[in-house]
Formats: structure tokens, sequence, C-alpha cells
């Protein structure tokens, strides 16, 4: 269990048991105060219930978010963890069909049936570069999620984000939101156009950079200004607007920048966050 959430639980367990506390004394205040028709100090201890009944529900909502967001992180990592089996499964019979050709000389078959088997080992070679498995999943989820779609994706990935500032769960959280809103935006791109999503990780002196971008369409200008305000979206449904607010709350905390470059041909959104303090690599 991560330190947020054991705080979390910690200030849960707290409220509830002042709050209850603050009934039975609300009560017993409340009988003296109505009787000596103070009705002020009655208020006030009411108030003060009614303030911690709200801080109670907020816990209490931070903790189920933080539930569903662990929740969702076991569920990429159990996918990516399939998926590495059904691979191992698949390892013999592939070099069986190729010894068969090899053995017959059939060389050039051996190589065309090699060709799928190579970029399909590759495709999850590639997300097991970093030292965080919360991260390598999400990434393997996302990238067969856009596949099924239609959507080529190029994933470079040239750290390992082994002194990463934050939760793995909270820059899952960055990653998906944008992630989902590329795969999203390229839905809505013209059919006759090549689908394509870049996913970047790389780092440099100051900090770790990630960079999503994609050729769907452009995001309108008005929105560009506003992007990160809540409600904001691109989208026509109701009930949306609040990822990137979130998104740009995470990095911030982490003092890390994001920024959005958004033309006909390309959007992309560049993350920047800095090393911890400790360990810096200035």
């Amino acid at each position: 269990m991560s330190n947020t959430k054991k705080i979390v639980r910690v200030l849960l367990i707290i409220n509830a048991l002042q709050l209850a506390a603050g009934i039975l004394v609300w009560s017993y205040i409340g009988k003296v105060s109505l009787e000596a028709n103070d009705y002020f100090e009655f208020f006030v201890m009411g108030m003060m219930l009614l303030i911690s009944m709200i801080i109670l529900i907020g816990l209490y909502i931070a903790w189920k978010s933080n539930d569903s967001q662990y929740e969702e992180t076991l569920h990429n990592l159990e996918s990516l963890n399939t998926t590495l089996r059904a691979q191992r499964h698949d390892y013999l019979n592939h070099f069986q069909v190729v010894y068969g050709l090899m053995e017959l000389e059939e060389y050039e078959e051996a190589k065309k049936y090699l060709a799928p088997v190579f970029r399909e080992i590759n495709k999850v070679g590639k997300v097991l570069k970093t030292a965080q498995p919360a991260v390598n999943a999400l990434l393997q989820a996302k990238l067969q999620a856009a596949e099924t779609v239609g959507i080529e994706v190029y994933l470079e990935i040239h750290s390992d984000l082994k002194e990463l500032p934050m939760e793995a769960w909270s820059l899952c959280k960055v990653l998906a939101n944008i992630i989902d809103n590329a795969i999203r935006a390229l839905g809505e791109s013209e059919a006759s156009i090549v689908k394509r999503m870049k996913i970047a990780i790389y780092e440099e002196e100051s900090g770790y950079y990630f960079t999503i971008a994609n050729n769907g369409p452009m995001i309108p200008l008005e929105l560009q200004k506003n992007i990160y305000q809540p409600g904001i979206t691109t989208r026509k449904e109701e009930g949306h607007g609040m990822g990137l607010y979130i998104v740009k709350k995470i990095i911030q905390d982490v003092e890390g920048s994001i920024n959005l470059t958004s033309t006909p041909e390309n959007t992309a959104f560049d993350i920047m966050i800095p090393y911890a303090k400790a360990g810096s690599k200035i």
C-alpha cells in the first residue's frame, strides 16, 4: 500500500471518529443550548459537524478513487502477463515451423513466416524497457487498444524511469488520459488517412520527458487556450472535460510541465517531470 493511500485511510478513520464524537457532543450541547436559548452555540456546533461530514465524504471519494486506479493498474498488469505467457507458449510452435522450413531449405518462406512473429515479440519487448511494471502494463494495454482500431503506434522508450518522483499509478493516469484522447481523436479522422500515434519516453539532465502525438484533427484554437480547465472537452457528449485538468494537477504537484501543440497535421502533448531532488542527475 502506498504512503498516499495509508494517509488517506488514517485521515478517513480519524474523521469518522471525530464525526461520531461530534454527534454525541452536539446532541448534549443541543439540549443545554436550547434550554438556555443559546442558539448560536448550537448553530456553530452544527456547522462544525457539517464541515467534518464534507471532509469525510471527500476522503471516502479519494479512497475509492485510489482503489479504482489500483484496480485498473492490476488489470493492465494481468493483461501484460497473459500476453507474455501466450507468447512463451507459442515459441515452441514457431520454432518447430521454422525448423521444418529450414530442413526443407525453404529459406524465403522461413523469413516470411518469421517477420510477423518478430513484430509481435518486438512490440511487447518495447514496452518492457522501463523499471515501472505498471507503466509497462499500461503501454501494452494502450498499444493493443490502438492497433485494434487500426492505429499505427510508434513507441520509443529511452529511459528506465528508475528515479520517477511520483507514484507509478499517477504517471499511468497522466499517460492513459492523453493516449485515450489521442485514440478518440484519431477515431474521428477521415477514413482515408493512415492513422498514426507516437509515444516517446526519454530523459535529459533536467528530468523525464514524455511526448504523445497523433495526426488526428487539430484541436480548435479557442479550446487550446483553456484545454486544462475543468469542463473543457472536444467531445460532444456531456459529463466529460476533467481528464486534462486532473492530468495538469498531477504534473504540477511534482513541479513538472505540460505543453500542447496542435496543427492540422499534428497534435502533441509534451510533458516534463523533474527528477526527485535526492536523485538529481545534474
